[in-house]
């Protein structure tokens, strides 16, 4: 099963993501990797390979990494062995040229866009701290940490990122409306597209996404 998760910051993806890799490969009997845009830049980076280079350079000038070089690094992580099974795409595409170009190199089974309001969004991040070591996630309204400032999991400091600030969550919730949520109707317009309700916690999320598929 190959996935697009779509929704704005704080609709709580990659937490479903992580849960979801594990539901998909009981059903199908195979890996399905959560695959970030994030993660894959990190990635090149560290491997310091041409691309990752050019990543680190463009994000060195405090640019954004453009469609070019994103749909390239995409397209080279799903041609790796454990994505040809199926993935979970998250933070890609983002607009509607990259989701024409991922077209013409994979074929997606579902798009599932976490559907949550501006109110609840700013909610959720304004509360989330994160772990500076292992980079864990907290909240202090949902799932605070047993001591205050410091990770359950590795002891390192857990603190507020400047872009979960209330000014900041705005912003991206700004440029998703204005940059990705078109792709909710070009996806609806294929027949790919199916709504789940991200407002709920995460055991009530977890089963709307088994609904969703179904699995």
């Amino acid at each position: 099963m190959k996935l697009i998760f779509l929704g704005p910051p704080g609709a709580g993806k990659g937490t479903l993501a992580a849960r979801a890799v594990g539901i998909l490969e009981k059903a199908y009997g195979m890996p399905h990797p959560h695959i970030s845009t994030g993660a894959i830049f990190r990635a090149a980076i560290a491997a310091q390979s041409p691309l990752g280079l050019k990543v680190k350079a463009i994000l060195d000038s405090g640019k954004l990494v453009d469609d070019g070089t994103t749909i390239e690094l995409v397209q080279e992580r799903l041609a790796r062995e454990d994505a040809r099974g199926g993935y979970i795409l998250d933070g890609f595409p983002r607009t509607i040229p990259q989701a024409e170009a991922l077209a013409g190199f994979s074929h997606v089974d579902r798009v599932l866009n976490f559907d949550i309001p501006n109110e609840a969004v700013l909610e959720r991040l304004g509360g989330r701290r994160v772990c500076r070591g292992c980079g864990h996630n907290f909240h202090i309204v949902f799932d605070k940490p047993k001591q205050d400032g410091v990770c359950d999991h590795c002891g390192g400091e857990v603190y507020t990122r400047d872009d979960d600030k209330p000014e900041a969550v705005q912003k991206r919730l700004e440029v998703y409306r204005a940059q990705t949520a078109p792709l909710i109707g070009f996806y609806r317009g294929k027949g790919l597209l199916t709504n789940v309700d991200a407002r709920p916690d995460v055991e009530q999320v977890v089963e709307n996404f088994k609904k969703a598929l179904p699995v």
